[in-house]
């Protein structure tokens, strides 16, 4: 079963395109080392829960909106692989972030369906 790497960021509204730029770079990365497919999503319809949610979850201020990202891999052993080599490619190493990285929440999951 495939693996998925998980994103869900902050990003101040007016950075939306550079947000796309560096969407755009680097999914090139993670398709040359072995993703499958990478996934981008803007935030448009992002309710307040009644005790957790999106917006609480990235600390959200005004002018920011929600994006929420994830990397389909063949397998683990590929993704692990693959950061380990993507750490160091010129294109990622040193990149300038269009957001606030100590708020993004991420993580890798293990597909159980995929329908």
């Amino acid at each position: 079963m495939s693996f998925l790497d998980i994103t869900v960021i902050a990003v101040p509204t007016e950075n939306k395109a550079a947000y796309l730029e560096h969407s755009r770079t680097s999914t090139v990365v993670f398709k040359e080392h072995g993703a499958l497919k990478v996934t981008e999503t803007w935030g448009e319809d992002v309710p307040e829960g009644k005790q957790t949610d999106f917006r609480r979850a990235v600390a959200l201020k005004d002018g920011e909106t929600v994006a929420v990202g994830w990397i389909t891999w063949p397998d683990k052993a590929t993704r692990d692989a693959a950061w380990e080599k993507m750490m160091q490619d010129e294109r990622l190493a040193g990149a300038e972030m269009p957001f606030d990285g100590k708020r993004m929440i991420f993580g890798g999951f293990e597909t159980l369906i995929d329908g």
